[in-house]
């Protein structure tokens, strides 16, 4: 069975970053493509960002381009989102998925292990 956990989420202000991990363990990291997904308060779970096995592709929604970066390490079966010049619209819990596939996920179905979320709260 495997188990995700997010840390690094919090209060920030417009404008500034923070850098989310998810630990995970129960099976063997490097065989799954991840993914990060968001929901906000009364909206749906939605895409955030998506990185493959390897971590040679990745894949980022419009609203995160050039500010989000996913990454991930392997050796510590970690996966990380560093997010920069952060809005008052990222406010939302953060999920780390794991996918069904080596490959990057852009859909919520094809992900099929979740963490249980981190707060990030961006104030204007």
């Amino acid at each position: 069975q495997v188990q995700l956990v997010e840390s690094g989420g919090g209060l920030v202000q417009a404008g500034g970053s923070l850098r989310l991990s998810c630990a995970a363990s129960g099976r063997t990291f490097s065989t799954s493509g991840m993914g990060w997904f968001r929901q906000a308060p009364g909206k749906e779970r939605e895409f955030v960002a998506a990185i493959n096995w390897s971590g040679g592709s990745t894949y980022y929604t419009d609203s995160v381009k050039g500010r989000f970066t996913i990454s991930r390490d392997n050796a510590k079966n970690t996966l990380y989102l560093q997010m920069n010049t952060l809005k008052p619209e990222d406010t939302a819990v953060y999920y780390c998925a794991w996918g069904t596939t080596v490959a990057l996920g852009k859909s919520i179905h094809e992900y099929h292990y979740w963490g249980q979320g981190t707060q990030v709260t961006v104030s204007s």
